[in-house]
């Protein structure tokens, strides 16, 4: 790394013979070293390194630039990649292969209503045995040009897949209420289903709840204000917003609608690596 460092001095500085023996005085390395690096070949360690970076940079894009080392390095071993997770870590560091994120803050969650609120049957328990035993939704917020647009998701925690979800540039009652219906067509639950959301107007509303109840499904709320009730949701929403949402300038809500339902559909039900298998 010192001739490396003393290599791109001189072709910046245009070094004198003089200058480039005090640098290599001061990195205590010798001129002969360094006129040596310079006529033999990379070694194997750095024709190594190459080569790895190459298979990191397939699955870095091929993820649409949003795993970390973490994540590349658990789909380079899967391929037979044998590579130290440190290693990994620090070529992406080198290379600037890192996860960008930005954000804009948005309330979705209205309390204040005469509703009634249903208790906490999950209790901070997001383990499931089998699919449709738990899901949990809730209601998060996008930006573009246009305004906001507002994306309401349910997940199973058994597969931690999203099993209905909606768009809408209003925050209705509707909304939450299409992807319920949505997961409801898709997965036929049968009775016994958990439910959890917040104590949202929209999850209160009578519309939303007579479908709760057609279905025979248990109705859990968290508490107010307490985001740790529903973390699994609050760790999609922050997945889909490091991953698309915050690295995307969207034009229109139309061109938002499409990237989440490619995403969601395209990469993170069928591809993406869940936090609960890893």
């Amino acid at each position: 790394m010192r001739y490396f460092f003393i290599d791109a001095q001189r072709a910046l500085l245009d070094l004198s013979l003089c200058r480039l023996c005090r640098l290599c005085q001061l990195l205590c390395v010798s001129v002969s070293g360094y006129y040596a690096w310079r006529t033999r070949g990379p070694s194997k360690h750095c024709l190594e390194d190459r080569r790895l970076l190459a298979h990191i940079r397939i699955v870095y894009e091929r993820n649409r630039q949003a795993y970390g080392s973490l994540r590349v390095w658990h789909e380079l071993t899967e391929a037979g990649v044998a590579v130290g997770r440190d290693r990994v870590a620090r070529l992406m560091r080198e290379n600037g292969l890192i996860v960008l994120r930005r954000q804009r803050f948005k309330k979705t969650t209205d309390s204040r209503h005469n509703k009634a609120v249903a208790p906490n049957l999950l209790k901070q328990d997001f383990t499931a045995l089998h699919s449709n035993q738990k899901w949990v939704a809730d209601i998060s917020y996008i930006w573009t040009l246009e305004g906001w647009l507002y994306l309401s998701c349910i997940i199973d925690l058994y597969s931690r897949r999203v099993v209905g979800w909606a768009v809408d540039k209003r925050m209705t009652k509707d909304l939450p209420l299409r992807a319920l219906k949505q997961a409801i067509a898709a997965r036929q639950p049968g009775e016994g289903l958990i439910h959890h959301s917040d104590r949202g107007s929209q999850y209160c509303s009578d519309d939303y709840q007579l479908l709760l109840n057609k279905q025979g499904v248990q109705i859990s709320m968290s508490g107010k204000g307490n985001c740790y009730d529903n973390a699994p949701m609050e760790s999609f929403f922050k997945t889909i917003k490091a991953e698309l949402i915050w690295k995307t300038i969207f034009q229109t809500r139309r061109q938002a609608k499409t990237q989440i339902q490619s995403y969601i559909e395209g990469f993170y039900n069928p591809y993406r690596r869940h936090s609960t298998s890893e």
